[in-house]
């Protein structure tokens, strides 16, 4: 960018109404510090745990102080303001509130995880705003983040999953015996236990027995009114790709995962410490012959167009050791973002820095805002009635 040029003004959401608000503020930070300040002006917006939004530092959510500090803002549903608006208490009286404008917003960076920021009801707004932004659009967010429904897409582009049983939270309380009927019915151990829309690990357990399968369950519903049994492979690999682009997007080499937990969970992502037992290896790339890996990347490619996904995506598989077939697990449409997590180190290892994945992603936002701009909104009905005629 030239000196003459205006910066890219760009509101980072961060923070968040769900289980993985403390892995949203990781990876805005990372992002926040390494987006170029010759290029772009950047805006934090954070969203407390209670869903209010606040136009702050991240230090603040981080500290959990943003209480009694913090102006509120929002964002209003209609595309004639672009503007990041600021809630104020009308002095005269306390219980009213006017709107102010804080600035204007060129893009919207989501680096939000879990329900309410990755699901497409964040989108949703930004949609309703016509605000460009980065990621996928409101249908890939939301197949991408329900576990079920995205199994029900994979089935129906003949695309490889795992066998799984789905079962409501109100079904799960009101006959137990029978959702573990159904599920050691269809499924042998081990079994995982998912809520269908969450990520980062969260609530999700590894079940050997009838046992651990009732406390699987009772942890999934913690968290969600859906849950899902999927089956375990005892010898399974678990490969990550990462997906950048539109309408033609692109695979990055594949990575894979090597927990030494007794799988990748959120204690192995985000809490263990570097060289301690709990810490996974990452292998980068993935010992694969050619053609598996090949296979594998084309896989990914494959979901990430099936969904409708845009701008990024990680695409986790399972690959049977055994019988060298792989599945696909899901897609995280925001996936984890700090410099070490897995997308953006996938992408370094093929060759783009994390600071370039960053300017790809922006524009890759502005380029999708830009052909949805081009589309026709309204019907001449007079001239339709003039061809009838």
């Amino acid at each position: 960018m030239t000196s003459n040029q205006p910066k890219i003004r760009i509101g980072v959401l961060y923070g968040g109404r769900s289980g993985e608000h403390e892995v949203s503020l990781r990876s805005a930070r990372s992002v926040m510090e390494s987006l170029d300040p010759t290029r772009y002006e950047v805006v934090p917006i954070g969203i407390t745990k209670e869903g209010r939004w606040v136009a702050t530092g991240i230090e603040a959510l981080t500290a959990g102080t943003v209480s009694g500090s913090g102006r509120s803002a929002t964002l209003l549903p209609e595309p004639s303001d672009a503007s990041l608006m600021a809630v104020d208490p009308t002095a005269n009286d306390p219980a009213t509130s006017s709107l102010s404008v804080i600035t204007e917003l060129d893009v919207v960076f989501p680096v939000l995880h879990g329900p309410y920021g990755e699901d497409g009801t964040v989108q949703g707004l930004l949609e309703l705003a016509g605000l460009p932004y980065v990621g996928a659009g409101v249908v890939g967010s939301a197949v991408g983040m329900d576990k079920v429904i995205f199994k029900q897409v994979m089935i129906a582009c003949g695309l490889p999953v795992l066998p799984w049983v789905m079962c409501t939270r109100r079904q799960w309380q009101a006959k137990p015996d029978a959702v573990i009927e159904a599920v050691e019915t269809a499924l042998p151990y081990p079994v995982f236990t998912k809520p269908v829309n969450l990520g980062s690990s969260v609530g999700i357990s590894k079940c050997h027995d009838r046992d651990e399968l009732r406390a699987g369950l009772d942890e999934a519903a913690r968290f969600d009114r859906r849950l899902v049994a999927e089956q375990g492979i005892n010898r399974a690999r678990e490969l990550e790709v990462s997906v950048l682009g539109n309408e033609e997007p692109v695979a990055s080499v594949v990575g894979e995962v090597r927990p030494r937990r007794e799988f990748y969970d959120y204690v192995a992502k985000y809490v263990a410490e570097p060289g301690s037992e709990d810490e996974s290896e990452l292998l980068i790339p993935a010992n694969l012959t050619p053609d598996v890996a090949a296979a594998v990347r084309h896989l990914a490619v494959q979901a990430y167009q099936a969904i409708d996904c845009a701008g990024l995506g990680r695409v986790d598989m399972l690959l049977d050791d055994q019988t060298g077939q792989i599945y696909l697990n899901e897609i995280n449409t925001i996936p984890g973002f700090t410099t070490i997590s897995m997308y953006p180190k996938l992408w370094a290892a093929t060759g783009m820095s994390y600071s370039e994945l960053l300017d790809r992603l922006v524009d890759l936002a502005l380029e999708r805002h830009r052909e949805k701009a081009a589309l026709a909104t309204s019907i001449d009905t007079t001239a339709l009635r003039a061809v009838e005629g």
